[in-house]
């Protein structure tokens, strides 16, 4: 039976998958409504990221099934990530419906580089937490 841990991440994979695809209908309806059948770019780079961090979170997940640390160590690790994740599709897809820039970094609001470095730090400090779980747990 797998983990509890596990099994969050795995939710958190199929739900990202989820609004990744409903996002793609969002895509589709600017598409097809544009004169240049383009959709903002932020639009597209939203539905984009959530195909990407569904299968990313994925990752996270066998690392979580196969890691020699505690639950909630890897649980902790996994959604600390996730959140940075769903955080960045927002972001995106914010930008995508204010249509108010095509570059977030051109003028960037307060806080930007904050949450960014925050980003950083999340995404691969949980992500190498997790990898040292699987390597804890499948070689030592």
């Amino acid at each position: 039976m797998i983990g509890v841990d596990t099994k969050i991440l795995l939710l958190f994979a199929g739900l990202i998958l989820l609004w990744a695809l409903a996002l793609g209908v969002w895509k589709f309806r600017e598409m097809s409504t544009s004169p240049t059948a383009l959709a903002h770019p932020y639009v597209d780079i939203a539905h984009r990221a959530a195909l990407m961090y569904s299968f990313a979170t994925l990752v996270l997940a066998a690392l979580t099934e196969f890691s020699g640390f505690p639950t909630a160590v890897n649980l902790i690790a996994g959604s600390v990530v996730v959140f940075f994740f769903v955080a960045a599709i927002a972001s995106y897809m914010y930008h995508g419906w204010a249509k108010d820039t095509d570059n977030q970094f051109q003028n960037p609001v307060h806080g930007t580089n904050a949450f960014m470095w925050a980003l950083i730090v999340a995404e691969i400090g949980g992500t190498a937490v997790l990898l040292a779980g699987f390597v804890s747990g499948q070689f030592f």
